[in-house]
């Protein structure tokens, strides 16, 4: 079955790692970061990356995070799209129309564990 098959809830099941990154933005600026995110960063991502697995934002808990996930099938497929996105011409633009609204970035690479009691669960 294709990624992109896959219920709701199951897009990352295929994938081997999730680079998982939690980006904490200024107090009352995260209106103007999605804007910029979405405007800048996310042709390039989508265009590097590929598709996300998904976004979310802190409701309980720290604040005014912004969390998105992205699979990879290895750790060279990981290397290789984040080379591809950081070397597109297009990402330093991103990068300086956001870092002021970032106030800090956690990423985190994490694998795929699987367990026998939710084979079949969707």
């Amino acid at each position: 079955m294709q990624p992109d098959a896959l219920p709701a809830g199951r897009l990352g099941a295929t994938k081997a790692l999730v680079d998982h990154r939690i980006y904490t933005i200024a107090l009352r600026k995260m209106p103007e970061f999605l804007e910029v995110f979405d405007r800048l960063a996310m042709p390039i991502l989508l265009s590097t990356l590929g598709a996300p697995l998904g976004f979310w934002v802190s409701q309980v808990g720290p604040q005014n995070q912004f969390v998105h996930l992205w699979g990879y099938d290895s750790l060279a497929d990981y290397e290789a799209r984040c080379l591809a996105r950081d070397s597109h011409p297009d990402f330093p633009a991103y990068l300086g129309a956001s870092g002021h609204l970032i106030t800090a970035q956690e990423t985190r690479l994490i694998r795929r564990v699987a367990l026998p009691s939710i084979q079949g669960w969707t």
